[in-house]
């Protein structure tokens, strides 16, 4: 065997390295030529006895491969930038924007949901997300073994009662503040988060919620202002053909009470899956004050009188944007904010 024969099998492995096009195909040259190369090298200078010599045959040639493949991707890595720094910019050109972002789904709902009431005369008014017992629950009437007062429904932070710190399980301790800082006439919506111990595919430990109150003198509120009052929001805010109910229920702190039914906006009271073929969807709660909670504020229940009402920000913004998952409000997905922009 001599020199020449391995020098022109070096030679011919190079060339076909150096004439691959792109870092992919020096790659795969590479890697076909280092797996071939002992065959190659015994059909160039045929068989050996000397096994020692061979080795070093075959470390010459796989060497020179490597190197020959570094080489090339610097070449083509050289080619790229050239041509990178030839091609012709023009400075004069305008630059890209940035993209403005869009209000969320519920900041939409709560603004309109706010607009609605503010024309029909009401103040919007807010309170801390900490509160105590007494603003939570006590001067709401709800008595000292009510199942809402349980370490499985609220977040307590510190304190024994009735000075207990906790977060706010409803919106309701806005109308306590208020009541108690001026006399009736009282006409305000408290939106904002709430808290609840809530973990389940159908429930979110924190979530929105708009409540109304209006109090005034006997005589001047019924529960006819209050069922006029929300079918006129419920028409305002989904639809003028929609209608409303009030079914008999119970809450601590109004009396009578009544849950909110609406006709459903997908079958328009019809009937469909979604209403479970009643035709109606419910959306919150209401009812007259209980006087006991006016008694709680300082008000006297034999000239004052109120009505309030509650219901989900959330399941409002569901509703009018035909949103089938509560947890696409809260999962931050860009391509359905721009939906709303």
């Amino acid at each position: 065997m001599s020199a020449e024969d391995v020098s022109s099998l070096e030679a011919a492995l190079v060339a076909r390295i150096a004439a691959t096009a792109n870092e992919q195909e020096a790659r795969r040259e590479q890697a076909a030529l280092l797996k071939n190369l002992s065959g190659q090298l015994k059909q160039a200078v045929g068989e050996l006895s000397d096994k020692k010599q061979f080795g070093v045959h075959f470390n010459r040639l796989k060497n020179a491969i490597v190197e020959a493949v570094d080489a090339r991707l610097k070449a083509i890595a050289n080619a790229a930038l050239e041509a990178d720094l030839a091609r012709v910019v023009d400075v004069t050109l305008p630059g890209r924007g940035s993209g403005l972002g869009t209000l969320h789904p519920l900041t939409l709902a709560r603004r309109e949901i706010e607009q609605i009431f503010v024309q029909l005369g009401y103040e919007v008014a807010a309170g801390p997300h900490a509160e105590t017992d007494f603003y939570n629950f006590e001067a709401l009437n709800l008595p000292k073994d009510h199942p809402a007062r349980d370490m499985q429904d609220t977040f307590y932070l510190a304190g024994p009662d009735p000075m207990a710190i906790l977060l706010r399980t409803h919106t309701s301790p806005v109308q306590i503040r208020t009541m108690l800082a001026q006399r009736p006439p009282v006409k305000i919506v408290a939106p904002g988060v709430v808290f609840r111990r809530d973990d389940d595919p159908t429930h979110s430990p924190q979530f929105a919620q708009i409540e109304g109150l209006l109090v005034d003198r006997v005589g001047r509120v019924s529960m006819a202002d209050l069922k006029g009052t929300l079918l006129h929001f419920v028409r305002r805010y989904l639809g003028p053909d929609l209608g409303i109910r009030l079914r008999a229920s119970f809450f601590p702190f109004t009396e009578p009470s009544a849950e909110i039914d609406m006709s459903c906006v997908f079958c328009r009271g019809s009937g469909c899956r979604l209403c479970k073929g009643t035709g109606f969807l419910e959306i919150g709660g209401c009812g007259m004050v209980d006087p006991e909670v006016f008694r709680a504020v300082g008000y006297d229940a034999e000239e004052v009188a109120g009505f309030a009402f509650g219901m989900g920000i959330d399941r409002m913004a569901m509703l009018k944007y035909r949103i089938d998952d509560i947890k696409t409000l809260y999962e931050g997905d860009v391509r359905v904010l721009r939906q709303f922009s």
